[in-house]
């Protein structure tokens, strides 16, 4: 699997907390969290794809827009660029060993701001085939009920306990 380092976030204003994120690939960074919460885009799909190795191919304009990424920052980057410290790994686990099988995947995912803000998403995520080969994979997230954030949170931290 191909390595992408990112770059530590920059510090957003206010208030905001530092952790240091170590991903799948070994490589690590700094990002910054704050406690302001994006509402999900009333009608509308975030729609990504990403190759073989989870390196952003295709983002569509809901998706570069509540990101906060430009469309060239977004492209070419890990997908993991969107990656909450407060989303356990054994969920990104279970999506790869998903999706790698040639499998649809389900899940509801927290995801992180270039300015430290999150969005809550229900994702599916699906292999693209070609010609008889995966050849990537596709996310397309969802609004994600309230009732379903909250009891993912009290999953994710429970996952996130037994990872410490």
């Amino acid at each position: 699997m191909k390595s992408v380092q990112l770059p530590d976030m920059d510090k957003p204003a206010g208030d905001a907390t530092a952790h240091r994120l170590t991903y799948s690939d070994g490589l690590s960074r700094v990002v910054y969290t704050t406690e302001n919460e994006l509402p999900y885009p009333d009608g509308k799909l975030i729609v990504s794809r990403v190759d073989l190795d989870g390196i952003i191919t295709h983002a569509n304009d809901a998706f570069v827009d509540i990101s906060g990424y430009s469309r060239d920052e977004l492209i070419g980057a890990p997908h993991h660029i969107l990656r909450h410290p407060q989303m356990p790994k054994a969920a990104f686990k279970d999506l790869w060993q998903t999706v790698e099988t040639g499998k649809k995947w389900h899940g509801y995912v927290k995801n992180l701001c270039k300015d430290g803000s999150y969005y809550w998403v229900y994702a599916t995520a699906v292999p693209n085939i070609r010609h008889g080969e995966t050849v990537g994979y596709t996310s397309v997230r969802r609004k994600p009920s309230r009732s379903k954030i909250a009891q993912a949170e009290a999953l994710y931290r429970k996952m996130l306990e037994e990872q410490a």
